[in-house]
């Protein structure tokens, strides 16, 4: 009966320890601030964009320049259903 306790203890204390090592450094996480912030302005800019009526594929061709080198693919690492 006590080895079903002692293999969930150990399952428990390795998904603890991995959970530890996700942990990002003070400086990693500011990083991760700044792209955030960085994506979010981009995105207002699509919004104005859209907008002052210039047309969605001018918007996302603009969006996918302003977030070169800060997010997964072309729309700025968010895309939404139409």
């Amino acid at each position: 009966m006590k080895k079903p306790f002692l293999s969930l203890f150990l399952f428990a204390a390795a998904l603890l320890s991995t959970a530890a090592l996700a942990q990002h450094s003070d400086q990693e996480t500011q990083e991760d601030v700044k792209r955030h912030r960085a994506m979010a302005v981009a995105h207002e800019g699509a919004a104005k964009c859209l907008e002052a009526g210039k047309g969605e594929k001018v918007c996302m061709q603009e969006l996918a320049v302003a977030c070169k080198g800060l997010a997964l693919g072309k729309y700025c690492g968010m895309r939404h259903a139409h």
